[in-house]
């Protein structure tokens, strides 16, 4: 009589068994969301009028056509060229 229960249970967990791994083989084959790619503005790297620091255009700090790494560099103005 308890031959007949734990053959029973057996199936039981051997059917939630194969139902998981169902569940999970299905998982492995959906397509996964590609991460957030970033805008242009962000991906373009610029030169600071000053110093000559590459940084992110989003982050670059504009003067009229010239773009700056921040508001020192922004106040001193663009850099004599050298043996000037």
């Amino acid at each position: 009589m308890a031959l007949k229960y734990l053959i029973l249970l057996l199936v039981v967990v051997l059917v939630f068994w194969w139902l998981g791994r169902r569940r999970a083989d299905a998982g492995a084959d959906a397509p996964r969301p590609s991460p957030p790619r970033p805008d242009a503005a962000a991906r373009t790297m610029v030169a600071c009028a000053h110093c000559g620091l590459l940084l992110p255009r989003g982050e670059a700090v504009q003067a009229g056509a010239a773009l700056y790494c921040g508001p020192a560099h922004r106040a001193l103005g663009p850099r004599p060229p050298e043996g000037a």
